[in-house]
């Protein structure tokens, strides 16, 4: 017995395509439509509980990339850049605003003069400690009308898409 699903805003356009052009199979959009419409409520929702503390979704992510990265908290700019998939000049930018708050710092590369490391300092640590316990908190309710083994289906599809969007070639590239 399948049980029936709620419409959502991508059925309305899915059934507009079908109207229109039903020569064309739009599965395909319905999907990318979807997983595109969740990643911006998801941002949405996030960055709520980001507000919190004062933050905003790209500073959270900086914060936390350094914080996963261990004891002592510190990568090199293009470390953070490349995990995070911003440009080195928008790093820079990011850098200057959170290091103004007292949040990350910037110290020699004692390996190579030439560069420098950004480390959290022990406010943005403090901070980020908090930050990520109420962000983890905030996704446990933001899925928790899922069931634990659908769950567990959705990320394992949603790893082999991702898995083979990085290793496919970029046909405009």
């Amino acid at each position: 017995m399948t049980t029936q699903r709620q419409l959502d805003a991508v059925d309305a356009i899915l059934a507009q395509w079908h109207r229109e052009r039903p020569d064309l199979d739009v599965m395909p959009m319905g999907l990318v439509g979807r997983i595109k419409r969740c990643a911006v409520l998801l941002e949405r929702r996030l960055g709520q509980t980001f507000a919190l503390f004062d933050l905003n979704n790209w500073e959270f992510d900086v914060l936390a990339t350094l914080r996963r990265s261990g004891a002592p908290y510190r990568l090199a700019p293009t470390a953070l850049f490349s995990t995070l998939m911003i440009t080195s000049g928008t790093m820079t930018h990011r850098l200057k605003g959170l290091e103004s708050r007292g949040l990350v710092e910037r110290l020699a590369n004692c390996e190579d003069a030439r560069s420098v490391l950004v480390q959290l300092t022990p406010a943005g640590l403090a901070l980020i400690e908090r930050a990520v316990t109420a962000h983890v908190a905030n996704e446990h309710r933001i899925l928790a009308s899922i069931k634990p083994a659908d769950m567990a289906l959705l990320d394992d599809r949603l790893s082999r898409l991702l898995t083979e969007l990085e290793t496919a070639a970029d046909p405009l590239g």
